[in-house]
């Protein structure tokens, strides 16, 4: 694991999988909890700011999701590395 890891890869399919640091972890939790608390605050008055906002940050999280994946986002099929 290099210093840059966060994520194992899936075994299956394309992206990452579980967290495998602290740091992953951060990552995933303040991302869940952002989004969950634009939802539930934004989306019954402001529909279209909270789409303004959880699209952003959700193309952020994976963007910062891939490049910190162990060996990057590729297709993976029957758990090859």
């Amino acid at each position: 694991m290099s210093d840059g890891d966060w994520f194992a890869p899936k075994k299956l399919g394309y992206g990452a999988g579980l967290p495998i640091t602290w740091q992953g972890w951060v990552l995933t939790i303040g991302y869940s909890l952002t989004v969950i608390v634009a939802a539930g605050t934004l989306v019954p008055r402001h529909p279209a700011i909270a789409i303004g906002v959880i699209v952003p940050l959700t193309f952020a999280f994976m963007v910062l999701c891939a490049q910190h994946t162990r060996g990057g986002w590729k297709w993976r099929w029957r758990g090859e590395e």
